[in-house]
């Protein structure tokens, strides 16, 4: 048996219908090109949440208020004011791996300058507060400890509320401004950091001393949230063991049941958004390579029409000597050289529309070796099993039959 004679009759064979060819190929070129770029797609944004979440500090965990039971009723989070200013100090003090931590209180409101005004919302929080959520102060100053002290009202604003309230060429820096009717005296800029993975815009906000935003804006004596920075994303686990224990001690709670707090990290944000981003991946993987199986048939189909064409060929053939086997080889190189072709194309394709979707859309892609790979593979598998029932059938055919065939 000569493979490379075969190959050749496989090719003339090919040649001699080229568009019906290319059309039994579209089926595979599609199917592996909107494989490959949904694909891409799919670990691009799975990738840019990791990015953008990440970027707020992988060592990041916070303590939010969690559910409360009065009465035999459990309340809402919204209903919760479980957490305590000395809350914080006491995981400041007590958690070794524990390198910074914050109170958070945050308030919405308009934020008004002269005839312009903006919704937003101000976030109080400790010197510690910015560190934490990697925030930087582009110009102009942070707050002291002493103005925390003295409910100052002083504010650090963001890009967003900048451009919104502030006329154009006005430097905010020394300028004050009202929230809830109170004078803000504004004495930093953050540093954009554009949307985070949720569509939010992190710099449409105002800073200020917990303090104050606790005291004068919101009146109470409860704080809403405490953020800390472990000492390194290593010690994490054993930053959240030491916050979970002290938080127990200062509650007085004796069952993990009872919790009216819940710790959390940013580590564990990333793994279950990357978990749902694999899953929403490998659905669109799924729904693209429908069209694959669906240019397997069409392989199967134009396969069949060719071994019905070809019938006293065949014959012709085996009159002469070819065996049943070098006949099934035949046309199993031809529906593997179509499945072949047509997932190269594919490929150069995939690629293609993924650089056009990251060029002219905007997405994230991040086109995988491993998913180019895989198609490459599948679309090979498919032109020898669906070429296999045909090319098995055309073997089969008996030489005086196909000889008389019309």
């Amino acid at each position: 048996m000569n493979y490379i004679n075969l190959a050749k009759i496989a090719k003339n064979a090919l040649l001699r219908n080229k568009f019906r060819a290319f059309l039994t190929m579209l089926g595979i070129i599609i199917g592996v090109a909107s494989v490959i770029a949904m694909l891409a797609i799919g670990q691009g944004s799975k990738k840019s949440i990791q990015d953008q979440m990440s970027s707020m500090g992988s060592n990041l965990v916070f303590i939010m208020p969690g559910s409360q039971q009065r009465g035999g009723v459990m309340m809402g989070n919204s209903g919760t004011q479980s957490l305590k200013l000395a809350d914080a100090e006491a995981i400041r003090l007590q958690c070794p791996d524990v390198t910074a931590v914050s109170p958070e209180v945050r308030s919405n409101a308009q934020a008004v300058f002269g005839n312009q005004n903006w919704p937003t919302t101000m976030f109080g929080g400790n010197t510690f507060y910015l560190g934490i959520k990697k925030f930087e102060v582009e110009s102009g100053r942070l707050f002291t400890d002493k103005e925390i002290a003295g409910l100052a009202k002083v504010c650090l604003i963001g890009k967003t509320v900048a451009k919104n309230i502030f006329p154009k060429g006005t430097d905010p820096i020394g300028q004050t401004i009202r929230f809830k009717t109170v004078p803000m005296k504004v004495i930093g800029i953050l540093k954009e950091k554009g949307e985070n993975s949720f569509g939010q815009d992190q710099d449409d906000i105002l800073f200020a001393p917990y303090t104050t935003v606790q005291r004068r804006f919101l009146a109470i004596d409860y704080i809403t949230g405490i953020y800390t920075s472990a000492a390194s994303e290593a010690k994490t686990s054993a930053a959240i063991d030491e916050m979970t224990e002290v938080m127990r001690r200062q509650h007085k709670i004796s069952k993990p049941t009872d919790d009216d707090f819940r710790v959390m990290s940013q580590a564990e944000l990333v793994k279950t958004f990357t978990s749902i981003s694999d899953i929403l991946t490998a659905l669109l993987g799924v729904i693209s390579g429908i069209s694959l199986l669906v240019g397997g048939i069409g392989i199967m189909n134009i396969m069949y029409v060719s071994v019905t064409e070809r019938t006293r060929e065949i014959g012709l053939r085996m009159s002469i000597g070819g065996k049943g086997r070098d006949i099934l080889m035949q046309f199993l190189i031809e529906s593997t050289m179509l499945s072949v072709t047509g997932g190269v194309i594919g490929i150069l394709f995939g690629y293609l529309i993924s650089s056009l979707v990251g060029s002219l859309m905007g997405w994230p892609v991040v086109i995988m070796t491993n998913s180019v790979v895989l198609a490459f593979l599948v679309c090979s598998a498919i032109g020898i099993f669906f070429g296999w029932y045909p090319a098995k059938k055309a073997a089969n055919l008996n030489p005086i039959d196909a000889l008389r065939y019309e």
